[in-house]
């Protein structure tokens, strides 16, 4: 099953790479995020003023579209978020563009097969998400849509020095932008909420569900104070998770400063 999954996500890698294959649209974002996050116990417990610098990118093609981010984190707590890096991908594949017909129910205005690979440097941690994308027509929305994945670990485990190796689970994401005026300032309300279902890991521990929300408030600047729409932006993004990281003992609830700038 794993080898099968890596060559698919290998076939997408190299699909999406393909000069000839031109994205209909693209955008790429670099954001700063700053504020006080926890640590799990088993990393220490405690919280610590951390930055994230995250690169994001999204874009569109003939049979689908892609989505990506690394984080790039700094905090004081050399046991966690020190000069880390974390990276998810997901290349969607749409049913309605590679048939060239409608495929829908209800609110749903498209089905997408999914593929996604998520990748912790320092843990050693890699999972693979294949699954499903449900494209929601929610009136006012630039997108929304329902994510539905498998949660299949690939990890190093801790005899390799990562964290330890988890069985296999489930996940299921929302993610939305809702872009909305006030007078003649733009603002969004975007983001993501995921649930991962429970499992436990290779010294039998259970390795709890977790619910993370990470709505982002936004703020064209850019267009209020420069003239330049759509390319930087300001405000805060509201963190919650419950169980992090599947630790019983840590719910995170805080805010980040929040500044981006588009490309």
């Amino acid at each position: 099953m794993l080898n099968a999954i890596r060559a698919l996500s290998l076939a997408a890698l190299l699909l999406f790479s393909y000069p000839c294959l031109a994205a209909d649209w693209s955008t790429t974002e670099v954001q700063y995020k700053y504020g006080d996050l926890d640590a799990p116990e088993f990393a220490g417990g405690g919280s610590d003023y951390t930055t994230v610098v995250t690169l994001q990118h999204a874009s569109g093609w003939k049979y689908g579209d892609n989505f990506y981010f690394i984080d790039f984190s700094d905090s004081g707590n050399e046991n966690f978020n020190d000069n880390d890096a974390y990276g998810e991908w997901y290349p969607n594949f749409s049913l309605g563009k590679i048939t060239g017909n409608e495929i829908g129910f209800g609110p749903v205005k498209d089905i997408g097969i999914l593929l996604g690979v998520n990748y912790g440097a320092d843990p050693k941690v890699r999972k693979y998400l294949p699954g499903v994308r449900f494209s929601l027509d929610f009136s006012g929305f630039a997108f929304a849509n329902l994510d539905v994945t498998a949660y299949i670990d690939d990890s190093r485990g801790a005899s390799n020095g990562g964290a330890p190796s988890e069985d296999d689970s489930y996940m299921i994401d929302f993610n939305w932008a809702y872009p909305f005026s006030v007078g003649n300032q733009d603002f969004s309300i975007e983001g993501h909420v995921e649930y991962i279902g429970e499992r436990d890991n290779e010294f039998g521990d259970t390795v709890e569900a977790h619910v993370l929300a990470q709505p982002q408030f936004r703020w064209d600047v850019g267009k209020a104070l420069f003239d330049a729409p759509q390319q930087l932006f300001t405000g805060f993004q509201y963190q919650y998770w419950k169980n992090k990281l599947g630790d019983k003992d840590t719910d995170e609830s805080t805010i980040q400063f929040l500044a981006v700038w588009r490309f």
